[in-house]
């Protein structure tokens, strides 16, 4: 009798377990499922997604100094970065674009957003996403 219950709250944890790395699997996938329906919308629109894009990304920081140290880091990273103030924002006054250029593609943008909202994490600031800029490489 005492082996049943063992076995029943083991299950019981295993099962707990299941339930809980399946929400959490969930949640990161709506985070990145705005990239995903972002580059569908946009080939839907005539977007070429074998051509070279200009991406520019957004981080809204919370102070000059922090944006700065971002856009340094960001930099040696292969972006082009600039900072910018933002005169409507009192909690994140100064925006860092970080400008890559890259093929849309879902896979390639979501480990940079990913990046990108780890690092406004740790800096105190947030990820605003991104945007497609012209063609930088017109396909072959």
């Amino acid at each position: 009798m005492t082996w049943m219950i063992v076995f029943l709250v083991i299950g019981g944890a295993l099962a707990l377990g299941r339930i809980a790395m399946s929400l959490n699997q969930l949640r990161k996938r709506k985070v990145d499922d705005w990239d995903t329906k972002l580059i569908e919308r946009l080939r839907r629109s005539g977007t070429d997604p074998f051509a070279v894009y200009e991406v520019d990304f957004f981080l809204a920081m919370p102070s000059e100094d922090v944006a700065r140290r971002v856009a340094q880091a960001l930099s040696t990273e292969g972006f082009a970065t600039d900072v910018r103030p933002v005169a409507d924002s009192s909690t994140h006054p100064f925006s860092v674009h970080a400008l890559r250029p890259m093929q849309l593609n879902a896979d390639g943008i979501q480990a940079i957003s990913s990046r990108l909202r780890e690092i406004a994490a740790s800096t105190g600031g947030r990820y605003d996403g991104w945007a497609p800029g012209k063609v930088a490489t017109p396909p072959a």
